[in-house]
């Protein structure tokens, strides 16, 4: 199942993430969900793309990684 917007996201992401990062999360799930069958890959896929990009501090929130 595609997600159309944002506020269609699982509330887990959407109480989590910043608002960039569920981006990423939504066009991921989306795309996986047309390659894979399995829901759990897609949110694996998902999951996998936001941690590319950012990543939870000290205060346990998500955050955008800092470049090298």
């Amino acid at each position: 199942m595609p997600y159309n917007s944002l506020k269609d996201l699982p509330d887990a992401v959407k109480d989590n993430l910043p608002h960039h990062a569920q981006e990423i999360f939504k066009e991921a799930f989306n795309s996986a969900s047309e390659q894979y069958d399995e829901e759990e890959t897609a949110f694996k896929v998902a999951w996998s793309a936001v941690k590319n990009e950012y990543e939870k501090n000290e205060d346990d929130e998500w955050v955008r990684k800092e470049e090298d």
